[in-house]
């Protein structure tokens, strides 16, 4: 007998425990995760492994843009004009040096807040040079760092140094503006990148403009290259990069500057601020780098571009759905498969994306959502398993449970066993005069001595493949040949030789019983079997309010009848089983039987034969 809670819990695992919910749900917490930053350090350490490996020559490789050249306040300029600040006389040098030279914009990433008595002078190098940008910046409070008045009306512009590092230390983003209630600041790349526009109207640089709403308006950044900083070999250095003093002292080439973007800047250890990138994170490289690499994507137009974060969850939601429905129906070995190789593709995609098209797409998410995705199909087809197992068990042996759920599709429609015509073999069985021991036992020890019986027929049966339909009082009904139908001969055969195997062992099983019994001092168990094979309808019959999985049709009927008349046909016969003719025609091979009568049962035109069997051949 099948419970309506059995049908209720299949329903419920069946029906609703879908692929797309099933993914949905992975792709819903995977979402949450990225919602409270949970996949944040993971997507970070996939973009550093993105350009890592375009270092080891596996993907595209980028270099620095030439037309970018960095000079550098390092130990030998520190060495030869003093410890820092300097003299702003030293800067003023330093355009004037640049004259044989003229480069397309300079840009100090140098803080000149504080006057001095030199200001004058540099003020009217800057003037003179006409492409100066001087450096903006932020204290702690939050206060504007501008440079002296004198110097920044010499200036041709004026760029913001803003700078921010991620939790790990690594630069991934740059505010290219900055941007108030009243203006906006661009940075100091694309500070540098207006003055070289206004200086060639015909051949601008396009780059992003400021976005009001926007208060920190961020890019994010395609790191160029290493740096490498060999000193005094500026040839090998990425990007370029010169001594402040072997500038101020010309030892550099014309066509070292000659048209293209300088900056000025620290990388002197104690004044420089360390600049970590996915090329340079120990030991770190300087600051100045950093507005380098700004400019050098500006004027590629090489921008990382990320997804937006609605498409972001839109494709969590359609990765995960779609992994749970490449999954759902797949043996352990496909699932591992398809587990191994999804990440691995779109890993891949994610590298084409960045290396041909410049779109970080994102890494650990997608992946985390199609292995979320797949430990959900896992567990929920577990937790579908067990209940399954735990429903049929008690009922099948664990083969047939086992059976069952590989082949559930067969039987499970919609949540519901399916109703299903069948050839199979019933057995009735009933112990006798069970009205009369019951009134010399109490409640408790009638049950205790009930269920003793019914636990060791019911191992006989299901130990031979048969499924317990009911327990009526003291009577157990039994089929062989369910869930599944069976339509050859051969399986139908053996579903009969199953039950009559299984009234023999119950026969061995019930005399130890009663010899346990008896030395107990309990009642003794007698009983009667009747076994027929016929067509059934086998299904959930009930109500609304009370279902059960159940086998009907005439079949039953002749086995109960059977069961019933061993009373009379089976007092001198070494087993307590009637059976069919047509039981019989299956097993006759295999076991001896004597016909003891034949009765004209109610419905049939033609008297049915009826055997008890006497043995093994």
């Amino acid at each position: 007998m099948v419970h309506k809670s059995w049908i209720q819990h299949l329903r419920r695992y069946f029906s609703n425990s879908s692929p797309w919910l099933t993914g949905g749900v992975a792709a819903l917490l995977s979402v949450g995760i990225l919602h409270l930053g949970g996949w944040k350090r993971l997507e970070q350490t996939g973009y550093n492994n993105l350009f890592q490996i375009r270092e080891i020559g596996i993907l595209p490789h980028r270099n620095w843009d030439e037309r970018i050249a960095v000079i550098a306040i390092d130990e030998a300029s520190l060495e030869k004009y003093g410890q820092f600040p300097w003299q702003r006389t030293r800067y003023a040098q330093l355009l004037q040096a640049l004259e044989k030279s003229p480069p397309a914009a300079i840009g100090f990433d140098v803080k000149f807040i504080d006057p001095s008595s030199f200001d004058a002078q540099f003020a009217s190098s800057i003037a003179a040079n006409g492409k100066v940008v001087l450096a903006r910046a932020w204290d702690n409070q939050g206060n504007l760092l501008e440079p002296v008045a004198e110097l920044a009306d010499a200036a041709a512009n004026q760029g913001q140094i803003y700078h921010q590092v991620d939790a790990d230390g690594v630069t991934r983003e740059a505010a290219i503006w900055v941007n108030g209630p009243e203006d906006s600041i661009a940075g100091l790349g694309p500070a540098l990148i207006e003055v070289y526009n206004l200086n060639n109207p015909n051949q601008p640089v396009s780059f992003p403009g400021p976005v009001k709403e926007e208060e920190l308006q961020k890019v994010w950044l395609n790191w160029p290259g290493t740096v490498k900083s060999l000193p005094n070999v500026p040839q090998l250095k990425s990007p370029p990069t010169y001594s402040f003093v072997d500038v101020v002292e010309g030892r550099f080439e014309p066509k070292d500057f000659a048209g293209k973007f300088v900056l000025v800047g620290f990388t002197a250890t104690g004044l420089a601020d360390p600049l970590r990138t996915p090329y340079n994170l120990e030991p770190p490289t300087s600051g100045v780098y950093f507005h380098a690499a700004v400019i050098d994507n500006l004027l590629n137009h090489r921008l990382l571009q990320k997804l937006p974060k609605t498409m972001e969850i839109g494709l969590l939601l359609l990765l995960g759905s779609t992994t749970s429905w490449l999954l759902f129906h797949r043996d352990l070995k496909g699932r591992i498969a398809i587990a191994f190789l999804l990440p691995i593709t779109w890993f891949g995609i994610a590298v084409v994306g960045f290396s041909f098209y410049q779109w970080w797409i994102p890494i650990a998410a997608p992946i985390g959502t199609i292995l979320l995705a797949g430990i959900g199909v896992q567990l929920g087809e577990q937790y579908e398993r067990q209940q399954l197992m735990n429903l049929f068990e008690k009922h099948v042996a664990p083969e047939t449970a086992n059976l069952i759920w590989q082949r559930k599709d067969e039987i499970i429609d919609e949540g519901e066993l399916q109703a299903q015509e069948l050839t199979a073999t019933v057995l009735f069985m009933d112990i006798r005069s069970f009205t009369s021991i019951s009134e010399k036992l109490s409640p408790r020890e009638l049950l205790s001595w009930l269920n003793q019986y019914l636990d060791a027929m019911t191992d006989c049966i299901m130990d031979r493949g048969g499924v317990v339909d009911k327990y009526i009082g003291d009577a157990i009904m039994a089929v062989f040949g369910v869930p599944f139908p069976h339509t050859q001969p051969e399986e139908i055969r053996q579903d009969a030789m199953n039950a009559i195997a299984a009234s023999l062992a119950m026969h061995e099983r019930l005399k130890q019983l009663n010899k346990r019994l008896k030395a107990e001092d309990k009642p003794v168990i007698q009983f009667g079997i009747g076994i027929h094979t016929g067509p059934l309808i086998a299904g959930s019959v009930g109500g609304s309010r009370r279902l059960n999985y159940s086998v009907i049709g005439d079949t039953v009927n002749v086995a109960a009848r059977l069961e019933a008349m061993n009373k009379e046909l089976t007092t001198d016969k070494p087993y307590k089983i009637l059976l069919t003719g047509e039981t019989f025609d299956y097993v006759s091979d295999r076991y001896l039987a004597q016909q003891v009568t034949t009765i004209q049962l109610r419905g049939r035109q033609q008297e049915t034969i009826i055997y008890t069997i006497l043995g093994e051949k």
